[in-house]
């Protein structure tokens, strides 16, 4: 039913501002900038191997611009929503429906990049609240066009997703919804004893949602936390932010075996963002 973690959506105030900092984070350039006027937002993206990244801003008014300035306001500028996608959205949509979910039919969307005129195509469906558990998501299938892919990763920059961190305080639910319902593998079940944490790690796509249990008393189960992004050199990474004036932690051993991490502390607009190279694939 899913085949990928599609995309994740960043909310911002300034969009130049945020895409300013994102190319001296990443390293390279967006291959998307485009408007959805039915929703009153504007976008700007950035491709990599496995997913890509959306930095959405209000600019009109329309469902998609109360939910970027709802967010902004409650919580500030950061993660807010997480796309997964599908080979075959009516079936999706059945196979939900067959369990007991009531979704609405599939909703036609497009887009026209101004960077070179492309228009793309989709259809979605969005995830009930019995399904999102507090995280603004739904199914995606593209269905005309593609986003250009990026020519060259250098070995400084950030050249595909490892992972994506959500906390939640109900992680037997969680379970049920990912792995029985959405039929996404459950790859790690654990409790870290030295942080009397249980940890759930799923995979799909060359890439990992991470769960860790947090004792939080909010209403909604589940929050996008932050994004640990992979480098071929964190340390070509590390001098190419220093140079750009972004603030980075040294380098240090990461918590997983035969890696390499670094934090980086500016120009995230809000969203908690790590750098991890794998000494061994």
């Amino acid at each position: 039913m899913i085949s990928k973690l599609d995309h994740l959506i960043v909310a911002v105030n300034d969009l130049n501002e945020a895409e300013s900092n994102y190319k001296k984070i990443f390293g390279v350039d967006p291959v998307w900038k485009g408007e959805h006027k039915e929703f009153g937002t504007a976008n700007v993206i950035f491709n990599f191997k496995n997913t890509y990244f959306e930095l959405l801003s209000s600019n009109g008014s329309g469902l998609g611009a109360d939910l970027v300035n709802s967010s902004i306001s409650e919580n500030g500028e950061g993660l807010i929503g997480q796309v997964f996608g599908t080979e075959d959205i009516n079936e999706s949509k059945k196979l939900l429906a067959e369990k007991g979910f009531s979704i609405t039919e599939p909703s036609e969307g497009a887009g026209k990049s101004s960077m070179n005129n492309e228009i793309r195509k989709w259809k979605n469906i969005f995830l009930p609240p019995e399904l999102t558990r507090g995280i603004f998501s739904f199914i995606i299938q593209h269905t005309h066009g593609s986003l250009p892919q990026v020519e060259e990763y250098k070995k400084s920059s950030i050249s595909k997703l490892d992972h994506v961190v959500i906390n939640t305080n109900d992680p037997d639910g969680f379970i049920n919804i990912y792995k029985n319902i959405f039929n996404i593998r459950l790859a790690l079940d654990k409790v870290i004893e030295h942080w009397d944490t249980r940890i759930l790690f799923f995979r799909l796509n060359k890439t990992t949602i991470e769960v860790v249990e947090q004792n939080h008393k909010e209403a909604e189960p589940d929050k996008l936390w932050g994004l640990a992004w992979e480098v071929k050199s964190i340390k070509g990474a590390h001098e190419r932010l220093a140079k750009e004036g972004v603030e980075i932690t040294e380098i240090k051993q990461g918590i997983k075996e035969d890696t390499l991490v670094a934090t980086i502390k500016s120009h995230t607009n809000n969203v908690p963002t790590l750098l991890i190279e794998h000494l061994k694939k």
